[in-house]
């Protein structure tokens, strides 16, 4: 006799709905109404405004002066505790892998810390002449790629952070918020942040942002590189795998 197959559990439709509203508001960047609401996810007027009543004593939505709605800070809280229990070393080890093998350079693992970078893994590059810095140890996030491939992913929120004129570590160091805007626009198009010299004397850095799946940067990868160690085409194919590799560990977090 065929084994009966288990029912699906069902699903709370209030449940349901509530997640959908504070999921909707947790994405947008502004406060938005009922009537938006209601239309944008297919409810009744009436039954948004419970939902969002629920919400707000709950301490997930606050009511703006203007009558709209937005998320809380206590939903950020949430989602970071989530964060926090992922293992982003295991979540990244083959792809950190796969960069060491294929370039032969040191390669990071580096998560936001205000406005620094921390390298919480590295892979050390074998070569004669290579980079080095300890995991725990934290440089500036202006001026190295990973830091750069976090702030090109969050600048909206992060530039005004920034104060000038930004330290300076070399002579190639960008100091200017304009300087800044520029290098950011350039790593948003390729994909991927590079660091020339910017934080050591002749070191180049490579960095891609890994992402959440609301895209915000919770990490990134990274390869260091010494200037004399960089091949002809160097720069395009080391940031091409590098982007790659970013991605991937995204999906997986996606997946999580």
């Amino acid at each position: 006799m065929a084994e009966r197959s288990k029912k699906e559990p069902k699903v709370d439709s209030t449940l349901s709905k509530g997640l959908s509203v504070l999921e909707n508001l947790a994405r947008a960047r502004r406060a938005k109404g009922v009537t938006e609401l209601a239309r944008e996810l297919g409810l009744t007027k009436s039954n948004t405004f419970r939902l969002l009543q629920s919400l707000c004593r709950l301490g997930y939505v606050r009511q703006e002066t203007g009558g709209g709605y937005a998320a809380t800070l206590k939903m950020w809280q949430v989602s970071r505790a989530s964060v926090d229990t992922l293992n982003l070393r295991e979540f990244a080890a083959p792809e950190m892998a796969y960069l060491a093998s294929e370039t032969g350079e040191t390669i990071y693992l580096a998560v936001p810390e205000q406005l620094s970078v921390v390298y919480i893994d590295k892979i050390d590059s074998r070569k004669p002449i290579r980079t080095w810095n300890p995991i725990g140890g934290a440089a500036p996030i202006h001026c190295v790629g990973t830091g750069k491939a976090i702030l090109a992913a969050d600048y909206d929120r992060l530039r005004d952070k920034l104060v000038e004129p930004l330290p300076s570590h070399t002579d190639r160091t960008l100091t200017t918020l304009n300087a800044l805007d520029a290098d950011i626009e350039r790593s948003r198009a390729r994909g991927y942040a590079l660091d020339r010299g910017e934080f050591r004397d002749r070191i180049y850095s490579f960095g891609a942002a890994i992402l959440l799946p609301d895209g915000e940067p919770v990490g990134a990868l990274g390869i260091s590189v010494p200037n004399v160690n960089l091949p002809d085409g160097g720069e395009d194919r080391f940031g091409a795998l590098l982007a790659h590799a970013a991605e991937a560990v995204s999906r997986k977090l996606n997946r999580a």
